[in-house]
């Protein structure tokens, strides 16, 4: 287990998916049971696919129309889940020293819409085609940077493009972080879009059957915080982060040796979360006990940062003091257990 030298709690939660924005959206979503996917249109990768658009996300609530145009898709998202998050931890960033604060994000595909604008500016027509105003939003780490600006955030920022663990991989950076003192808050998570384009993407790669089916966009993020920070400033807790196990690659030959690495042994006391493609490795899966599964994926729709999502659910599930483990892994590794309980005020 990776050791927690300092108490490490979530005081606030932020979420965007195709639940719906907020909170309750997603709460609903896991209390129903009831997947929010739907049909892909049949032009896009003919009959039988299901995609998860997060269609109630409009930056026009969040921000005026002139501003949200110097954004991509995955930016607005997540300045938007930025300021959810800060406002549910009761985080007033004016009160607080703001290079103390920090933001991590794992991201899988970043503004790729904004990507392939750019990038057809130059086929078509050569240098004098690309559009610096385009440039900024065509990386990964754009979001956390646009939404570090937008909120006055000067700590540490840093992007993982991580697989399916890059949410996870980002929650374990930013519990390095404040383990070190590098930081009091950092926000954590990940954040996706999905488009059009990257379904005929997926179909051409013969992968909407396989690892992209049934892909979803979104933003999940907790604001975690050293808890002498949250005691200080009386901050309600919604859960602890009591350790993070990982594997990076299980060899062939070694699969029982690497999952019992991953896994606790009292796995029948915790409620349990499955992200990434955990559920599609069987020696992973067969190790898990026969209690019900959160699998976030089957509701609101995979992704490559999906894990944000899929902790804020769990956490969102658990009384207090009930320990949860949520388990994500990527086809091949990494592999990543964390292991959280429900919070009480401090």
């Amino acid at each position: 287990m990776k050791p927690v030298t300092h108490d490490i709690v979530v005081t606030g939660l932020a979420a965007i998916s195709a639940a719906g924005v907020g909170l309750e959206a997603l709460a609903a979503a896991v209390s129903d049971g009831q997947s929010r996917l739907r049909p892909v249109p049949e032009d896009l990768a003919g009959e039988g696919h299901l995609w998860g658009p997060a269609d109630g996300f409009r930056a026009a609530d969040f921000m005026p129309p002139l501003k949200a145009r110097k954004f991509d898709r995955c930016s607005l998202m997540a300045v938007a889940a930025a300021g959810m998050a800060l406002r549910d931890a009761g985080l007033d960033l004016k009160g607080v020293d703001p290079t103390r604060v920090g933001i991590v994000l794992g991201c899988g595909f970043g503004g790729i819409a904004n990507s392939v604008e750019f990038l057809s500016g130059y086929f078509t027509g050569g240098v004098d085609g690309l559009s610096p105003m385009l440039f900024p939003n065509t990386v990964a780490n754009a979001a956390a940077s646009n939404a570090s600006i937008e909120h006055g955030i000067q700590g540490p920022n840093v992007t993982f493009v991580q697989r399916f663990c890059s949410a996870e991989t980002a929650l374990t950076m930013g519990c390095r972080f404040l383990e070190e003192g590098r930081a009091d808050v950092i926000i954590a998570g990940g954040v996706d879009e999905l488009n059009a384009m990257m379904i005929r993407g997926f179909d051409a790669m013969k992968q909407l059957g396989s690892y992209a089916g049934g892909f979803g966009e979104g933003c999940g993020l907790l604001v975690l915080e050293r808890r002498d920070h949250a005691e200080r400033r009386r901050a309600p807790v919604r859960g602890k982060i009591a350790g993070i196990r990982s594997v990076g690659l299980i060899l062939p030959g070694a699969e029982d040796e690497g999952v019992a690495r991953l896994l606790p042994e009292n796995l029948s006391e915790y409620r349990l979360s499955v992200s990434g493609t955990a559920d599609l490795s069987p020696r992973l899966m067969e190790r898990l006990p026969g209690t019900p599964q959160l699998q976030l994926h089957s509701l609101t729709g995979r992704s490559l940062a999906m894990g944000g999502l899929a902790l804020a659910a769990l956490l969102l599930t658990l009384r207090e003091g009930e320990q949860g483990l949520h388990l994500a892994a990527s086809p091949e590794g990494p592999f990543v257990a964390i292991e959280i309980s429900g919070g009480a005020p401090v």
